[in-house]
C-alpha cells in the first residue's frame, strides 16, 4: 500500500510541475506575452492562496478573455493598457492605474501603448486550481 500512495504523491508533484512550469498550459502564456511569478503563499482564507506575478506586454499584445478562481488586484508599472472586463465599459490605465477584477468574471487587457507595457497581478484564488481558465 506504501507504494501506490507513493506513486500516487509522485504523479501529483509530476504532473503539478508541468502544469506551473510549462508555458502555454496553467498559465496561457500568449505570444509577447511574459509572465513571471514573483511569490506565492497561503493566506488564511482555508483553501486560498496569495499569487503575485508580472506580466510584460510586448508593443500591440494582447491576452484574451479569460477569468480566474479568485480575485485579481491590477496595478499598472509600465505602458498603457486597455481592459475589457464583462458588465463594464472597456478602460485605459496607464503607470499606477488600477483595477480590480471580481472572481470569474471574464476580461482581457490590450497594449496600446507605443512599447512595452507591464502591470503587477495579484491574485487571491483557490488553492490548486489553474490560475488563468479560458
Amino acid at each position: 500500500m506504501k507504494k501506490n500512495n507513493n506513486f500516487l504523491l509522485n504523479a501529483i508533484v509530476t504532473i503539478s510541475f508541468i502544469a506551473l512550469f510549462i508555458p502555454g498550459l496553467a498559465t496561457a502564456q500568449q505570444s509577447g506575452i511574459k509572465r513571471t511569478e514573483l511569490q506565492r503563499h497561503d493566506i488564511s482564507i482555508p483553501g486560498h492562496e496569495a499569487v503575485q506575478v508580472r506580466i510584460d506586454f510586448e508593443k500591440g499584445t494582447a491576452f484574451g478573455k479569460h477569468s480566474h478562481h479568485g480575485e485579481e488586484i491590477i496595478y499598472v508599472l509600465e505602458g498603457l493598457f486597455v481592459y475589457e472586463v464583462e458588465g463594464q465599459p472597456p478602460v485605459t490605465l496607464k503607470a499606477g492605474g488600477v483595477l480590480f477584477i471580481p472572481a470569474g468574471i471574464k476580461h482581457a487587457a490590450r497594449n496600446v501603448g507605443k512599447g512595452k507595457a507591464v502591470e503587477l497581478a495579484t491574485y487571491i484564488v483557490e488553492k490548486g486550481k489553474p490560475l488563468v481558465e479560458m
